[in-house]
């Protein structure tokens, strides 16, 4: 797993698996975002059994999906909203981690 820090609260990796929540848990992580869409990708775990092993572990678990390059506006304010619930520090994925990435720097260039 290629965890890549953002920020002190916030770092984004690409697609993780089950098996890896445990390692995010014991990273200090209190959270987890998953901002891909389910069935992007052929084989691509299912948001629903992240989300199972993550609340297992005692992780927080939000999925905002956002379409890989066609971010909107509103997929800012939702993941803007969901940092602002969420315990931190957070850990976000998608499949490479870059539409994370983008999402933290609109909402920081935006305030939000």
């Amino acid at each position: 797993m290629d965890i890549r820090r953002i920020s002190e609260d916030y770092a984004v990796s690409p697609q993780i698996a089950v098996e890896d929540v445990a390692a995010i848990k014991a990273a200090g992580f209190r959270s987890v975002v998953c901002n891909r869409p389910d069935g992007e990708d052929a084989g691509q775990p299912p948001v629903a059994a992240i989300a199972e092993a993550a609340k297992a572990a005692g992780l927080d678990f939000r999925h905002v999906p956002v379409v890989s390059g066609a971010m909107t506006m509103d997929d800012v304010t939702a993941m803007a909203a969901a940092l602002k619930d969420l315990p931190g520090p957070v850990f976000a994925y998608c499949r490479s981690g870059t539409r994370s990435a983008n999402l933290y720097g609109f909402i920081k260039e935006r305030g939000l």
